[in-house]
């Protein structure tokens, strides 16, 4: 049955918060978007608890398997990665230079949240530092082009090394926390980074940013084209997601997800977890490194403001609702988050709320993610493991 009262009043009361901020008329829609989001979620949810509801839930759940199972053959994944691959390649062909950029975005944050990935959904360490290192990535590229002239491909090796090192000293320092202790320490190293880079004015000239860094090129081809990064950010993207699901199916995988699942049995059965604490937030630095060199080179100018905490926020939700642990799920995650806010930018007053309630839905109904990994869904459902 649906509770009125509660139906009545969250909409109202949600209106009212965000009157002074959106206005009478934008507080008003936002609030009968809330009215109709809880009368059809109820309607929903009476009839999927119904009988009939229950038949066509146990039917699709049933088809689900078999889409999953044929899905799951080694040809059809061979496949479907040949012709995902082809479709990135040839997409630009048919798109404005807009959207191409809008994709070149898609995938720096699509490497970003694979490398997190590794830290937050296999390794399971809560880090809200994540974005520092791809700070460090950009201003190590900004820093050497400019003021050493050092160009893209050393910078680009040297920028994932020095992300990997600051990934291995903070690894190292907090090797005796986990949750919410982990949590608040690294979102402290993500602060000192910003505060460092806001006022160290001799070499990051502060909040003023790095101007004039040069794009990559190659002989006396450079990068100019919006097609040209694009193709390049393609490029490191599939190297990620091929190097991450190799690491993720090997022992160094299993290791952390043991670890994951319980630190002191892990132990107990001969796991360094000191080491693989250490090598996964080396390895997810180094990736935001990498996206973080490609960043400055890309847009020629960087500044503390593109290496906020919201960043962090962003790429953690990307992980989180796609699926922590899952390859395909990240990268469904990314294009979710970032691709479909601009295709309806005409609602971006609204995409924070539709963006909110997606994530609260996701934590009620579907807590491993849209593809969430199948040893998560366990831990997160155990019930269906019984079933």
């Amino acid at each position: 049955m649906i509770n009125y009262k509660r139906t009545l009043i969250i909409p109202v009361w949600s209106a009212f918060l965000m009157l002074p901020f959106m206005g009478i008329t934008k507080a008003v829609i936002g609030g009968c978007i809330i009215l109709a989001g809880f009368i059809l979620f109820s309607v929903i949810n009476n009839y999927v608890k119904s009988d009939k509801g229950r038949r066509i839930s146990s039917d699709i759940q049933r088809s689900t398997n078999n889409i999953h199972s044929f899905a799951g053959r080694p040809q059809i994944k061979t496949g479907a990665t040949l012709l995902v691959l082809l479709l990135f390649i040839v997409m630009p062909l048919f798109m404005n230079n807009y959207y191409i950029d809008v994709l070149t975005i898609a995938g720096i944050y699509t490497v970003l949240a694979l490398g997190l990935n590794i830290v937050v959904g296999i390794a399971g360490l809560l880090d809200l530092g994540y974005i520092a290192f791809y700070a460090v990535g950009a201003y190590s590229y900004g820093i050497l082009n400019t003021q050493l002239g050092i160009p893209f491909w050393p910078a680009l090796i040297t920028g994932a090394l020095l992300s990997a090192l600051c990934g291995t000293v903070l690894g190292i320092i907090t090797l005796r926390l986990r949750g919410d202790y982990l949590a608040i320490v690294t979102l402290g190293f993500l602060m000192i980074v910003h505060l460092v880079l806001n006022n160290w004015d001799g070499l990051t000239n502060g909040p003023n940013g790095i101007l004039g860094i040069e794009p990559p090129s190659i002989g006396s081809f450079t990068f100019s084209s919006p097609a040209h990064f694009y193709y390049l950010i393609i490029f490191i993207a599939a190297l990620a997601v091929f190097v991450i699901n190799r690491i993720n199916n090997s022992r160094i995988g299993r290791a952390w997800i043991a670890m994951r699942e319980d630190e002191t049995a892990a132990s107990a059965m001969g796991i360094n977890v000191t080491y693989m604490k250490i090598l996964a937030f080396t390895l997810g630095a180094s990736w935001a490194g990498l996206a973080g060199v490609f960043f400055a080179g890309r847009y020629s100018f960087i500044s503390p403001e593109s290496f906020t905490f919201f960043e962090t926020v962003l790429v953690l939700s990307m992980v989180v609702l796609g699926g922590m642990g899952s390859i395909t799920g990240v990268i469904i995650g990314v294009a979710l988050l970032i691709i479909l806010p601009e295709v309806f930018r005409g609602f971006h007053d609204y995409r924070m709320l539709a963006f909110g309630g997606a994530m609260t839905l996701m934590m009620i109904f579907r807590p491993q993610g849209l593809i969430g990994n199948p040893r998560r869904k366990i831990e997160l459902m155990p019930s269906e493991e019984r079933t």
